[in-house]
């Protein structure tokens, strides 16, 4: 605007973002064992997945029941090995994606993310862990509903928390509409069953 005084540029810093919430351990299972539960009752599998890979979501559940949310996690990292194994059947979009990344042999410093500071690593991986868990959380409401299992109060929780969640960060009121689905998934969903004639998971080890 003609005649305006100069003004020097705002060098103030920006705000510094909030710390993150640590993630809940129990909550953290939940959002892993109920997405592998729908995967593994896929159609890909026949109806009977190979006890190889169905027994690390068993022991998950058995300890999740018990209590130890840490070897339940640990359970389910073998899970997602597992499902990088090329002697199974390939996973569908976006389920494929609970399988450990096999990232491509390359130099660390063609990686974009190379340079960044940790917190801003650390930042970007929970925002990617959020995005798929919405991805999952729509396609195992969807899987759901065409099993006719009952899902018009889940529904809504997916475009709920599809506006809650930032193009960067992961806020509260996110999981605030995810979790009540995750929970949902691993109560309505049955667990897979193995091949016929395979004797029954052990009993889940009661909580100390």
């Amino acid at each position: 605007m003609p005649g305006a005084p100069n003004r020097p540029p705002d060098t103030s810093p920006a705000p510094a973002p909030a710390p993150p919430v640590p993630e809940d351990p129990k909550l953290r299972v939940v959002r892993r064992l109920a997405p592998a539960r729908v995967a593994l009752s896929l159609d890909v599998w026949k109806g009977a997945p190979n006890s190889d890979i169905l027994s690390p979501l068993e022991k998950a559940e058995a300890l999740y029941l018990s209590g130890d949310f840490a070897n339940a996690d640990g359970e389910l990292d073998k899970l997602s090995v597992r499902f990088a194994e090329p002697r199974w059947p390939s996973l569908p979009v976006p389920f494929k994606e609970l399988r450990v990344a096999i990232p491509a042999p390359m130099p660390p410093n063609w990686n974009p993310e190379f340079s960044l500071p940790p917190e801003e690593k650390e930042a970007r991986k929970r925002h990617r862990f959020a995005e798929l868990q919405l991805a999952l959380a729509a396609a195992c409401v969807d899987w759901m509903g065409l099993k006719g299992l009952p899902v018009d109060d889940l529904s809504p929780h997916i475009p709920a928390a599809r506006a809650a969640l930032p193009p960067s960060g992961v806020p509260p009121e996110f999981w605030a509409e995810l979790d009540p689905v995750w929970n949902a998934v691993r109560e309505r969903v049955p667990m897979p069953k193995g091949p016929p004639g395979r004797a029954a998971p052990p009993p889940a080890p009661e909580a100390a």
